[in-house]
């Protein structure tokens, strides 16, 4: 029999859960998820689709879907760059030459769309934003951008899945409000360079009242701003192999400090392997690769450290990139190390 009275105590006062967005292991091949101001930081719509298994092996664990696209307002605002100029005149974009002839972005704006799909038991949220985002050219090798994106999140309670020990429903569930939509917003910066990143977003910063029944024992719950601050540096194993190494530092109250190392290792536009470690959590595997000058597909696979290792046969992601509208051809991505 399914258990359910625990995951309705937790999921319905939600100062008790303070996970509530998604968690995403290739969030360094995407971190448009995480920060909105990457918007139009390429020279192409840059789509993504995912979709991510968390903790295969128990029922009803969470599994979260997106597909996610940003792109460069403007005919002329990044064409005539020399960052376009390749690969015949600089070097693709992982080698060390195109490192040294690197020039900064001219001042431009950005924007994207984000769809998200998360479920984890009896509950199911879809969030739906637009993004904007402003790169101002600090230097001939710097950009500093600026975004925001807002939207609206959809959260649903699926009250025919639930089964309780006796045949009496619970007092809790009787007048239950099944679904909700409430507003989202989320603000970021991003400062990049040809070999260095670093970037702060919040997500979810409008604390929304959030309860599935009228009940004054169990409508105390409400949304909870997510915060995140990551950073990163490229530095060459030879002139066609490089090494990422980054980390990210994510905080959402009343949950201890989340602490993510990565390393990424990138060979020539063809292939990248990587790793990372969550601590308390999981080790993760990653790899990746490139299709012609369009498409590029990435798998993760968490190992789980914390006690649900027991229970849990680890958790599966799995990314698809297109490059649309890719007329200079780049053979990858350029900006996301």
């Amino acid at each position: 029999m399914k258990k359910y009275l625990l995951v309705i105590a937790l999921f319905i006062s939600f100062e008790a859960l303070a996970q509530q967005k998604p968690q995403y292991t290739q969030y360094i091949f995407n971190q448009y998820l995480l920060n909105p101001a990457l918007s139009g930081i390429e020279n192409y719509i840059d789509f993504k689709a995912g979709f991510r298994k968390q903790w295969a092996g128990i029922d009803n664990a969470p599994q979260t879907s997106f597909v996610s696209a940003h792109w460069a307002l403007g005919d002329n605002q990044l064409w005539s760059n020399a960052l376009t100029s390749f690969p015949e005149q600089t070097g693709n974009p992982m080698d060390r030459n195109y490192m040294q002839n690197y020039t900064s972005s001219p001042a431009h704006h950005g924007m994207g769309v984000t769809v998200v799909q998360d479920k984890a038991g009896p509950l199911s949220r879809i969030d739906a934003n637009l993004t904007y985002a402003y790169h101002l050219q600090l230097s001939n090798s710097f950009n500093l951008s600026v975004g925001a994106a807002a939207g609206v999140s959809s959260i649903k309670l699926d009250v025919n899945s639930l089964v309780f020990p006796d045949t009496q429903t619970d007092p809790a569930i009787s007048n239950a409000i099944v679904s909700q939509l409430r507003p989202d917003l989320s603000v970021g910066i991003w400062l990049y360079g040809a070999r260095v990143f670093a970037g702060v977003s919040a997500q979810q910063i409008l604390s929304q009242k959030l309860s599935f029944t009228n009940s004054d024992n169990y409508n105390t719950g409400k949304e909870v701003p997510h915060f995140f601050a990551t950073a990163g540096y490229k530095f060459f194993l030879d002139d066609q192999i490089a090494a990422i190494p980054s980390v990210m530092v994510k905080y959402v109250q009343p949950s201890p400090v989340s602490v993510d190392l990565n390393m990424k290792v990138a060979f020539k536009d063809k292939i990248w392997l990587g790793g990372s470690y969550r601590k308390d959590d999981s080790f993760s595997a990653m790899a990746g690769f490139n299709i012609g000058k369009m498409v590029n597909l990435t798998y993760s696979y968490d190992f789980t450290t914390s006690d649900l290792n027991t229970v849990s046969n680890g958790s599966h992601e799995i990314v698809l990139g297109l490059l649309l509208n890719n007329i200079y051809k780049v053979p990858s991505y350029i900006k996301m190390w």
